[in-house]
C-alpha cells in the first residue's frame, strides 16, 4: 500500500506564468464517464488529466478473454439509441467495430410457475401468453382511463405500476425487469428517478398508451439497437485510453480537492508520496462511496457526505461455460429473468453465446448469470464454491442444463448499482448545491446522471460542456 505518513508535497509541474500553457482540467475517475469528459475536453482543445486510482481504465467495464471464451465483468451491451452515442463511437473509431445483437436475441424469457415463458411482442402472441392471467390482461385495458398522479407526489415504482398496470404486471413484467435493470426492489425506486420517462409519459398525455402511441408516432417507430464489439464493451474504455495517451494516470488515488482563488488544486497519492497539482477546474466522476469521502479544502462540500448513503447492493456477476449438448433449452433469446415471487436465487440470466458472436467456442454455449441485488445480497457473501453450486442449481432447473461446466468464472461487485430510490432527489440537490459554492467543480457520474452506459457516455458530454463553459464562457 502507498505510504500515507507525512512526506513532502511534491511541488507543482504546471503554474500560471505568463507564456506557459494553460491550465489543465483534473478528471477523477477513469471510468466511462470520467474518460468520456476528458476525451470530449481534449476534443474541445482543452488540455486534461485524468486521476485513476486502479491498474486499468474502464473501471467496472472490462472485458476478459481466455482463449475462446470472452467475458463481461461489467455491462455487457450497450443500448445505442441517441445519435450523440452514434457520432461518439464513430469519432472514436468504433463504428465500423459496432456488432449488433443477433436477430436470435429478440426473444426475452421470463420465470413463470418455474419454467422461462416467453415475453409478449405482438398483440396476439399477449392475447394468448401464459404469462399474465387473463384477469390481468383485461385490467390493462382500463389503463387509459386511470387519472394521473399529482404532478407533485412521488410515488415508488411499485405503487406507480400497481395504480396504473395492477399487481400483476408488476410482479411479472416489471419486477424482473427492475432486477435486470437496478438489481433493486420496485418498492424501494422512485419511478420519477429511475424511470423518468415513463413518469413523464403520464404526466404529458395521462396515459401510458397514450403517451407511448404519440411517441411511436413522433419517432416514426422504436429506435436504438443493442450493439457490442468483437472483443467486448471494454474496447470503449480501451479506445478512449489510447486517445488520452499519457494524459490518463493509472494508481492514482486523489485524496483531496481544494481551491485558492481561480486555481484548484488536487492531492494524490502516487509511488508512495502525497503529490499536488493545479487545474483550472475539477470534473469528479466517482463512485459514489469514494465521492463522499473525498476531503474538500477549505470549501463547502460537506453535503457530499450524505452520498455515503446511497444504497449500492452487492451483485455477484457468474459466467459458465457448457457444451451446446448439456444445454436442453434452444437459448434462443436475450436471456432470461427471475420474478421475486418465483423466489429463485438468481436474478437472472444472459444468454451471452446467443447475443452476440465469439463468445464461446465452437459446439459451446456462455451463460452470463446474476445474483444478490437488493433481493439477496447475502447470496453474493458465499464462497465461489457455494456460489457456483448455486448458479448451477438454478440453470438445471430453469435451462435443463445437465453435467458440469467446462468454464467457470465469477466477478464480485461489493457496491454495484446505485439505487435510485424515494427521495433520491436529496442526493442531486447535494451535488448541485456544492457544485454552486465552488465554482469550477463538475459532479457526475452514477451518484446523478443514470446508471447505464449511455447514461455514463452522455453524462461525461455534459460535464465537459460544463467544465468547457466555465473555461472559456461565451
Amino acid at each position: 500500500m502507498p505510504s500515507l505518513e507525512p512526506s513532502p508535497v511534491a511541488p507543482s509541474s504546471r503554474q500560471n506564468h505568463p507564456g506557459r500553457a494553460p491550465l489543465p482540467v483534473a478528471v477523477l475517475g477513469g471510468g466511462i464517464t470520467g474518460l468520456s469528459a476528458a476525451w470530449h475536453l481534449r476534443r474541445r482543445g482543452i488540455p486534461v488529466v485524468v486521476f485513476e486510482a486502479g491498474a486499468a481504465p474502464g473501471g467496472v467495464m472490462a472485458s476478459v478473454r481466455d482463449g475462446d471464451w470472452l467475458l463481461e465483468t461489467g455491462p455487457n451491451t450497450l443500448f445505442e439509441n441517441t445519435p450523440a452515442i452514434t457520432a461518439f463511437l464513430d469519432d472514436l473509431g468504433l463504428g465500423a467495430r459496432k456488432i449488433e445483437a443477433s436477430p436470435a436475441a429478440q426473444k426475452r424469457y421470463v420465470v413463470r410457475a418455474g419454467r422461462p415463458v416467453a415475453l409478449p411482442d405482438s398483440p396476439f402472441s399477449f392475447a394468448t401468453s401464459p404469462l399474465l392471467s387473463w384477469s390481468a390482461k383485461l385490467n390493462l385495458l382500463g389503463e387509459p382511463f386511470r387519472g394521473r398522479a399529482p404532478a407533485g407526489r412521488e410515488e415508488s415504482v411499485a405503487e406507480f405500476v400497481t395504480r396504473r398496470l395492477g399487481r400483476e404486471f408488476l410482479d411479472y413484467i416489471v419486477n424482473p425487469f427492475v432486477a435486470g435493470v437496478f438489481a433493486g426492489d420496485p418498492a424501494a425506486l422512485s419511478v420519477r428517478q429511475a424511470f423518468p420517462k415513463l413518469h413523464a409519459l403520464e404526466q404529458k398525455h395521462g396515459s401510458l398508451a397514450r403517451g407511448a402511441l404519440a411517441r411511436r408516432n413522433a419517432s416514426g417507430g422504436p429506435r436504438g439497437r443493442m450493439i457490442s464489439f468483437p472483443e467486448g464493451m471494454a474496447e470503449v474504455p480501451r479506445a478512449l485510453a489510447r486517445a488520452l495517451g499519457a494524459d490518463l494516470r493509472l494508481h492514482r488515488t486523489v485524496t483531496h480537492v481544494g481551491r485558492t482563488g481561480p486555481v484548484w488544486r488536487v492531492g494524490f497519492v502516487a509511488d508512495g508520496l502525497l503529490r499536488e497539482e493545479t487545474f483550472s477546474a475539477v470534473v469528479c466522476a466517482l463512485p459514489p462511496q469514494i465521492l463522499a469521502g473525498l476531503r474538500f479544502e477549505h470549501m463547502p462540500a460537506a453535503s457530499l457526505a450524505a452520498l455515503r448513503t446511497i444504497r449500492q447492493p452487492p451483485v455477484a456477476s457468474v459466467f459458465l461455460g457448457y457444451r451446446r449438448a448439456d444445454v436442453t433449452h434452444p437459448l434462443d433469446g436475450f436471456g432470461l429473468l427471475t420474478p421475486a415471487v418465483e423466489q429463485r436465487r438468481i436474478l437472472g440470466t444472459l444468454f451471452s453465446s446467443t447475443l452476440f458472436p465469439g463468445r464461446a467456442p465452437a459446439g459451446h454455449v456462455a451463460l452470463t448469470t446474476f445474483v444478490g441485488g437488493t433481493r439477496q445480497p447475502e447470496l453474493t457473501r458465499t464462497t465461489d464454491r457455494e456460489l457456483l453450486a448455486t448458479v448451477q442449481a438454478e440453470l438445471a432447473a430453469l435451462l435443463g442444463v445437465r453435467g458440469l461446466p467446462v468454464f467457470t468464472r465469477v466477478q464480485r461487485w461489493p457496491h454495484a448499482i446505485a439505487q435510485y430510490t424515494v427521495g433520491f432527489q436529496q442526493f442531486k440537490d447535494a451535488c448541485a448545491a456544492t457544485e454552486a459554492g465552488a465554482p469550477g467543480l463538475f459532479i457526475g457520474g452514477t451518484c446523478r446522471d443514470g446508471v447505464s452506459l449511455a447514461n455514463c457516455i452522455t453524462a461525461g458530454n455534459r460535464l465537459a460542456g460544463a467544465a468547457h463553459r466555465h473555461i472559456s464562457p461565451p
